[in-house]
């Protein structure tokens, strides 16, 4: 027995979402606990209620459908495209309101054209909101990882701080203080003890002589009977903690950082802007532009003005497997966001697809639908 009311506004919902052109799909209440913990993000990792099977095995009530039906989708191989549509429950803590809610959505899968699905996806939200809540005006906030991620690997950053700071995307407080970290000197002790001691030896000035001390210890401690990693494996870290702690960057290249994730204008001169701030830069940002300008023409054909939408390169949602595309949309003027979705092309590989498969959806907050059909009403 659910423990909250199912909106009387479903099935009319889910018939919307069904003539969108979608095949609607159940998944367990009960899921593997290990992908979403491995591959959520931290906002919805600490979030998720786990237990565990006779056998010891984490599970968890499902938190989103988002990975339940890629799972699916694999397990089934039905091939694609395929789009999916789901109505159910999700359970997760919240400080406020109940703890379990109600979400439905659609998943792209397999649309070998990323412009068109993405662009869909963005229409085919609006179309439910409007159809659910008529007269209510909407505002779309738009971001794109993949243009992030292009302007961080073209300011020549080493990979694990591109790492760092495309992880940090979407989150403001975390990456301000990544960037407060490559505009400060390191400070003495900043790389933790073990590194800094071996620094002070030199033993991290040469690989191999490092890879031997650490083989050497873990010989005389006992240590390389039960070890997960190898001595190259814990060398290659320990390289990789000095040259991060290391990086600096000069003062043009973190202004020109800045300056990027300041940018918050509409989509439709979003494209003349990047290009001009590329431009002035010297940055090849080349693919992700051309990628970011196919998508707003491509929003334009479904009937969706990028006038009406603001694109904001900060922006970007609290889960780990976004790849480029992410938006979120609200009543204009408000926070409270009804709905939210993104691009995830390499989630379905990384839950063991054979192959790689493009993808993109959102997903809807129908106990937030319904408030704000009851204010409205």
């Amino acid at each position: 027995m659910p423990l909250v009311n199912l909106p009387a506004f479903a099935p009319d919902l889910i018939a919307d979402l069904e003539r969108l052109g979608t095949e609607r799909v159940d998944t367990p209440v009960i899921q593997p606990a290990e992908p979403f913990l491995d591959m959520a993000g931290e906002d919805l990792r600490r979030r998720i209620f786990l237990t565990e099977s006779e056998t010891g095995k984490s599970l968890c009530l499902r938190p989103e459908f988002t990975i339940p039906v890629c799972l699916r989708h694999i397990e089934t191989a039905t091939g694609t495209p395929k789009r999916y549509a789901y109505l159910g429950e999700v359970f997760r803590q919240r400080r406020e309101g109940s703890n379990e809610f109600y979400q439905a959505g659609i998943e792209d899968l397999g649309e070998p054209d990323v412009a068109r699905a993405d662009a869909r996806a963005v229409r085919d939200a609006l179309t439910v909101l409007k159809n659910r809540l008529p007269g209510v005006a909407f505002s779309v906030v738009l971001g794109d990882q993949s243009v992030f991620e292009a302007v961080v690997a073209a300011c020549g950053l080493p990979a694990g701080w591109q790492k760092r700071l495309v992880h940090a995307f979407g989150n403001q407080a975390q990456l301000q203080r990544l960037m407060d970290d490559l505009s400060n000197p390191a400070r003495d002790g900043v790389f933790g003890p073990e590194v800094d001691r071996l620094a002070i030896l030199g033993k991290l000035d040469d690989e191999a002589t490092l890879i031997a001390h650490i083989d050497a210890t873990m010989e005389a401690t006992g240590y390389s009977t039960n070890a997960s990693r190898s001595p190259a494996d814990i060398a290659r870290r320990l390289r990789e903690k000095m040259e991060l702690a290391n990086t600096r960057l000069d003062a043009r290249t973190l202004a020109l950082l800045r300056e990027f994730l300041a940018l918050e204008l509409s989509l439709a001169e979003a494209p003349g802007a990047l290009a001009a701030f590329a431009g002035k830069a010297g940055l090849s940002l080349g693919a992700a532009l051309a990628r970011f300008e196919s998508r707003v023409a491509a929003l334009s054909a479904t009937g969706v003005d990028p006038a009406t939408i603001t694109y904001r390169a900060a922006f970007g949602r609290p889960l780990d497997y976004y790849t480029g595309l992410v938006f979120e949309i609200a009543p204009a003027g408000e926070s409270l966001v009804l709905a939210g979705g993104g691009r995830f092309d390499r989630l379905l590989t990384l839950l063991g697809a054979r192959e790689r498969i493009p993808a993109v959806g959102f997903s809807l907050w129908l106990d937030r639908i319904a408030g704000v059909k009851g204010a409205a009403a």
